[in-house]
């Protein structure tokens, strides 16, 4: 895959300090971006990622935000385009489950950091980043992190988590019109049964491994599994006319 023409553009990404936050990361780099490391309390794992990139001869800085804080994401993508001098690709990755709960159980601020962090944080970003494509005469791409769970409901007691990524598919298709005539381009990646800490904190080995064996592929996947998608997508040269759509990575767990 070419992707020459990503060495040397600014990437940032959202929720980079581990899973396929920190895969994407080094993904970029192994292709010459600079990218922007994004974390929230996880500085340890974060600066090991910086320290990835930079081992791979690429400029890495990382970030600090609470990204649930209303006022945060539009911050981050400040210090980005401060410290990098712009910004040509924006990854929002980071969101979380929270927790699984039947409905009627569901606590109230469950919702709430749902919401706070897998849609406001998204639009917010998203604002920040379009605008400061704009100042800079147009042009770069958005990439967002939606899930199969956007598709079929989520597994047991992820209702919450599913809807907001449904938004994430639905918003993704409405700003990619938004912005095209700005020479934007937005997308968004669903990954299906990756094993990352996420599926570690809220699924068991057990239904894991009943997934994989309801796979296709007949596996689940590490997080560098999902990085070709979200580099298709950022690259103008590989996808220059692909805007509003939104790549399935699952193993054909579901086949759309």
């Amino acid at each position: 895959m070419d992707l020459g023409d990503l060495a040397g553009k600014v990437v940032l990404v959202t929720g980079a300090s581990r899973g396929i936050g920190a895969a994407v990361a080094r993904g970029f780099a192994h292709h010459g971006a600079q990218v922007g490391v994004h974390f929230h309390s996880a500085r340890d794992a974060a600066a090991a990622v910086a320290r990835d990139i930079a081992a791979a001869g690429a400029r890495a800085e990382i970030f600090q935000a609470d990204l649930s804080d209303a006022d945060e994401p539009a911050r981050l993508v400040a210090d980005a385009v401060a410290r990098f001098g712009r910004i040509d690709v924006l990854v929002n990755n980071a969101g979380d489950l929270v927790g699984r709960h039947a409905m009627v159980d569901t606590p109230d601020d469950v919702l709430e950091t749902i919401y706070r962090l897998n849609i406001r944080s998204v639009v917010a970003a998203s604002k920040a980043a379009v605008i400061a494509m704009k100042r800079q005469g147009g042009g770069g791409a958005i990439v967002n992190s939606s899930s199969l769970a956007a598709r079929n409901g989520g597994g047991g007691g992820s209702m919450l988590y599913a809807g907001s990524k449904g938004f994430v598919s639905t918003f993704t298709r409405g700003l990619a019109k938004d912005v095209a005539r700005d020479g934007i381009r937005v997308n968004a990646v669903a990954p299906g049964i990756i094993e990352t800490d996420l599926q570690d904190k809220h699924t068991s080995r057990a239904v894991l491994d009943q997934l994989a064996a309801a796979t296709p592929l007949g596996r689940n996947a590490p997080a560098e599994d999902c990085v070709g998608a979200y580099l298709f997508l950022a690259s103008a040269r590989m996808s220059g006319f692909v805007t509003g759509q939104v790549i399935e990575v699952n193993g054909g767990l579901l086949m759309p």
